[in-house]
């Protein structure tokens, strides 16, 4: 049996990363690592910022975690960073990406204070989750997505299935 790859969804909080990955292991049977769950249940916190109401990721201990997994296959990565993980872990990198319009709405429904909405907003609008990726992964293995609506949504779902197809094509040959 040929494992999967691992693939990392990476975006703006807000943008559809979590409506991505959750339809990945649905639909195509990835083990879906949820990195701020993960950070949160293990407690992999250095400390707490209170200017943002988040915590902050102890990266070491989130990485020592994830090593056995990731060596196994078969994982979709959700996070909004991405330039701390190794390279070698993915086969494939999707920036989800979304209007600034939606992810405004979005990021006030999850009650985001001012400055914590105000800080995501321009990483959208600069592009910062996308560059990050283009500065740590080889550009042949990113991908931008669009996260607007359902459609978007069901889009990004066969995008994801037709690379995955592409990929047990060229690794069944090796």
């Amino acid at each position: 049996m040929m494992v999967l790859p691992n693939i990392l969804v990476t975006g703006t909080p807000g943008t559809g990363k979590s409506e991505l990955c959750q339809q990945l292991a649905k639909k195509l049977g990835f083990q879906w690592q949820n990195v701020s769950e993960i950070v949160s249940v293990n407690k992999f916190v250095e400390e707490y910022d209170e200017e943002f109401e988040c915590p902050v990721l102890d990266e070491d201990k989130l990485l020592d975690y994830l090593e056995p997994l990731m060596k196994q296959g078969g994982n979709v990565v959700e996070y909004h960073s991405s330039d701390f993980f190794p390279e070698r872990w993915f086969a494939a990198v999707f920036v989800v990406r979304c209007s600034t319009s939606l992810l405004y709405d979005r990021l006030q429904a999850r009650e985001y204070n001012a400055c914590k909405i105000k800080s995501n907003m321009e990483c959208e609008i600069f592009q910062i989750p996308l560059d990050e990726a283009k500065d740590a992964y080889r550009k042949d293995i990113i991908f931008e997505v669009q996260s607007d609506t359902k459609q978007d949504l069901d889009a990004n779902v066969e995008r994801v299935r037709d690379w995955l197809e592409q990929w047990k094509a060229k690794h069944n040959k090796a």
